[in-house]
């Protein structure tokens, strides 16, 4: 089987503003297999956004698990990233799962992996996946020295990562907080 490539995922915060996007490309080997995948998703009643890059199944049920320890722990995203990133590394099964998860609220955004990894940026900018240093870098760009708006500046560096790796269109999916 080829490796599936797939997704660009950037979050940022500004003037209270959490916004996520994800692009929706799925591609497989040379061909683009799907178009409008849907990679990011609202959870704890809207107030936490999580965008995963990686096999959709495996970032769909790391999703759920995301969600499962947000109500364990009342909704407290730094204790619900890291006690899913320790399952995640000790866990028999979910060792084998192959994402990335960001997951973000009004505070908080962290890059959560099975390695685990929860890493929160220095500055309120963060990506993933094959285009996600393209986005991060044009993101910071723009955030570092413009006045525009987090949403407006998701949705610049997600065009700029669309037109730069061929790993990500501009059907973008945005959420925001």
């Amino acid at each position: 089987m080829e490796k599936s490539r797939s997704t660009t995922i950037l979050v940022i915060r500004k003037n209270g503003k959490t916004v996520i996007a994800g692009d929706g490309q799925v591609t497989l080997g040379s061909s683009v297999m799907k178009a409008t995948a849907k990679k990011i998703r609202k959870l704890q009643d809207g107030k936490v956004v999580v965008g995963f890059a990686g096999s959709a199944a495996d970032g769909l049920a790391l999703m759920e698990r995301l969600e499962e320890k947000l109500n364990k722990y009342r909704g407290n995203l730094l204790k619900a990233a890291v006690e899913l990133a320790k399952d995640w590394r000790t866990d028999k099964f979910l060792r084998r799962l192959e994402a990335v998860l960001i997951a973000a609220d009004k505070e908080n955004m962290f890059l959560i992996s099975g390695n685990g990894d929860v890493i929160e940026p220095d500055e309120p900018v963060l990506a993933t996946g094959s285009g996600g240093d393209f986005a991060r870098s044009a993101a910071l760009a723009l955030y570092r020295n413009t006045d525009l708006s987090a949403r407006e500046i998701v949705e610049e560096a997600m065009k700029i990562a669309s037109q730069i790796c061929i790993y990500t269109n501009d059907n973008f999916t945005i959420e925001e907080l």
